[in-house]
């Protein structure tokens, strides 16, 4: 068995073995299950905010950015079609994302979760 956590600086998956006993044994209020969906959301919501670059992924970060900053300062709640637009990207992203970790020998990345997610 193994762990992972999400490094913010880079979006790649880094070792966290520590954290199995805790997650397997604890009592600890701040553990939680969520599904493949909200997992995809909070890793593309998180790379999103916290990396920067070029390339189509990036692109595709900035659109989500510009959407999300668009109701904000409209100070509006997204539309069902901003919010399915969003979740769409995040999918592609994701598996984007860890299509190219895959490439470069990642061995937690794994795509086939955005295809749970839908």
């Amino acid at each position: 068995m193994a762990g992972w956590r999400l490094s913010l600086d880079t979006g790649r998956w880094q070792p966290a073995n520590n954290l199995v006993d805790r997650l397997l044994f604890g009592r600890d209020d701040e553990i939680f299950e969520i599904s493949p969906e909200e997992f995809v959301w909070y890793v593309e919501q998180e790379r999103g905010l916290s990396l920067r670059g070029d390339g189509p992924i990036f692109a595709l970060y900035e659109t989500v950015r510009a959407i999300q900053d668009t109701v904000r300062e409209e100070r509006r709640y997204p539309t069902p079609h901003e919010q399915a637009l969003i979740r769409g990207v995040r999918r592609r992203t994701f598996v984007m994302f860890e299509e190219q970790l895959q490439q470069a020998g990642d061995p937690a990345a794994d795509p086939t979760i955005a295809a749970s997610a839908s």
